[in-house]
């Protein structure tokens, strides 16, 4: 019988994962590091970065890096590339992203910029800078986290919804370009999460339909999709409304998800 690899040989030995501080980052930092992953850590927040790189040493045994950059600024994404040059990377989990919910015109203009700048720009940077070095390995794979807000236009979210999109068709693209050089690439689409993000954008977890889903089912989901799918919807209540919002004429999906919003919210 032919040997089959196990995750770490298809994927390690070190993987890299930005918006590592908490959330979805931080569980597929701790999922990656239960596979025999050792991992690079990148977020702002110095003090949780350290905190979980030690606890991965500790509980797991692999090396854990911490990174801490804002993605958000050119020279700190440079840095990130230049820190994890020498490090055998197998697989970017390009993960780092924000939102915001609230008329569009009442969103600050800077925060928007940043918005496009983390979720999209660092995004596609940082795909193409370890894209090229899987090319060199030979095998790898890359995640993108994108959302459920990805498949519809976005009232009261209009610019986050935007960004996820543009995720989820750069990591489609991908998947289907470098599968055939042994690359594989998924977008994750998680639907609501518990994480920081919907307390941070006034969304009541009582008011979310079917609840929130718990990071690490999310992150295990986006683990095991990769080399089997080009897009992955944890959760079967999630996938439900994926394939009922592209069943539906896309002006009636838009308006739905603008009605979910306000009820969320409140607004």
């Amino acid at each position: 019988m032919p040997h089959r690899p196990d995750f770490r040989e298809l994927y390690g030995p070190w993987a890299l994962v930005t918006g590592a501080s908490s959330g979805i980052g931080e569980a597929l930092a701790r999922e990656l590091a239960a596979r025999r992953v050792s991992v690079a850590l990148v977020a702002r927040r110095e003090a949780r970065l350290a905190r979980l790189a030690v606890e991965l040493r500790r509980d797991h045994g692999v090396e854990a890096r911490a990174i801490t950059a804002d993605l958000a600024d050119p020279r700190a994404l440079e840095a990130v590339l230049d820190d994890t040059r020498e490090l055998p990377v197998g697989l970017l989990l390009a993960n780092a992203g924000f939102g915001d919910k609230g008329p569009f015109v009442a969103r600050p203009r800077d925060e928007l910029a940043r918005m496009i700048d983390v979720n999209c720009r660092a995004t596609t940077l940082l795909c193409h800078a370890f894209a090229g070095r899987l090319l060199a390995r030979g095998r790898g794979g890359i995640m993108i986290t994108s959302s459920t807000a990805a498949f519809q236009g976005t009232p009261l979210s209009a610019v986050y919804a935007a960004t996820k999109a543009f995720d989820l068709l750069l990591a489609e693209g991908l998947h289907h370009e470098l599968a055939p050089h042994g690359i594989d690439v998924v977008a994750l689409c998680p639907g609501g999460t518990d994480t920081e993000g919907p307390a941070r954008t006034g969304v009541d977890p009582a008011k979310v339909p079917m609840g929130l889903m718990n990071p690490r089912d999310v992150a295990r989901a986006g683990l095991d999709a990769l080399g089997r799918e080009a897009i992955v919807v944890p959760g079967a209540h999630n996938k439900l409304s994926v394939f009922a919002t592209r069943a539906l004429p896309r002006g009636v999906a838009s308006q739905l998800a603008g009605r979910m919003i306000r009820r969320v919210t409140g607004e």
